[in-house]
């Protein structure tokens, strides 16, 4: 008897699994989290290295090249070959973008042609600065009676570190 009962258990099938309501959530759940999704957009700059000044160099006719210096307490705007065209210290804010913009349009309108300038900025700069600054370079944002138009100066953009001060 006692044995007849175990073959007994033996043939007992096992539990269906019911996965129907599961399946019925997924249907439900992925589309609705497909919609509420919110995929963000990377923007990228180009970037380039200005090229190295202690390489032998055909003389050649001096060209403009722009060059914009982000140091602790200014932002100094110049050429490579003649030098600085206006030096902007701090304001009470911080620095005075505004007035960068205005050289930098102003440059523009002098070499329409111009697509390239070179960004130099010391150690302890931050990014958020150097943002700022590499926007201000590459577009001007003019408020116009029928809202903001943007004008492309110079998006061709190199980063590199600004020269040592004497007496820093």
């Amino acid at each position: 008897m006692i044995r007849g009962h175990r073959a007994g258990r033996r043939n007992v099938e096992t539990a269906e699994l019911n996965i129907t309501a599961f399946m019925n959530l997924m249907v439900i759940l992925v589309p609705f989290l497909l919609i509420t999704a919110v995929f963000s957009r990377l923007a990228i700059i180009e970037l380039y290295l200005p090229g190295s000044s202690s390489e032998p160099v055909e003389p050649q006719e001096l060209t403009f090249q722009l060059e914009v210096t982000i140091r602790e307490g200014s932002i100094e705007v110049g050429d490579r070959n003649l030098g600085a065209l206006g030096i902007y210290p701090n304001n009470a804010d911080g620095y005075d973008f505004d007035a960068l913009s205005a050289k930098l349009a102003e440059i523009k309108k002098s070499y329409p042609e111009k697509t390239d300038a070179s960004i130099l900025f010391e150690e302890d700069i931050s990014y958020d600065t150097l943002v700022q600054v590499m926007d201000r370079v590459r577009v001007n944002e003019v408020a116009d009676a029928g809202g903001v138009s943007r004008r492309d100066l110079f998006p061709d953009i190199s980063i590199g570190d600004a020269p040592v001060v004497d007496g820093v």
